[in-house]
């Protein structure tokens, strides 16, 4: 058996600064919030029948899971340079305008690490069907991505910047 190649986390130093506060945040405040609610739930009574100590105790478990996940992604991270980023080709934390060739409709997105999506905001996964396309394409060059259904859409880059 080979050995698994280790996924690492691609963020911005912005990115990360957010998700190691949210972790400490957790951590502490937190989960000080959960047990302060899981003791007044206990207070209540018979815990069989208690709605508030049922949803307290999966409160806990969603942020626990939660903090499992943020120290799982923050222990192989890799810090996308933005000096690094040049306007030839696209790479993580470029933002790039292109054509949607079948409605002739301009689009703009910044390609950043999973964590960091917010596909409202213009920000996709760079392991997204059209992050995966678009990386190391430069202007001009169009490309296919494939959607859920199986049909192919075209997008010409227009743009590559910073």
């Amino acid at each position: 058996m080979g050995q698994r190649q280790e996924q690492k986390t691609k963020l911005t130093q912005e990115g990360y600064n957010k998700l190691t506060d949210e972790l400490e945040h957790l951590k502490t405040a937190g989960r000080d919030d959960i047990a302060e609610r899981i003791s007044t739930a206990r207070s209540f009574g018979d815990l069989s029948e208690n709605a508030e100590y049922n949803e307290a105790m999966n409160e806990q478990a969603k942020m626990e899971a939660r903090i499992a996940k943020l120290e799982q992604d923050l222990q192989s991270v890799e810090i996308i340079d933005g000096s690094l980023l040049t306007n030839k080709t696209v790479a993580i934390g470029s933002k790039v305008k292109i054509l949607d060739i079948e409605y002739d409709e301009e689009l703009e997105y910044t390609i950043l690490g999973k964590n960091e999506t917010d596909p409202e905001a213009g920000i996709i996964s760079d392991e997204s069907p059209l992050g995966k396309a678009l990386l190391g394409k430069k202007k001009n060059e169009v490309v296919e991505v494939e959607t859920p259904d199986g049909s192919l859409l075209e997008f010409k880059i227009l743009k590559i910047t910073k």
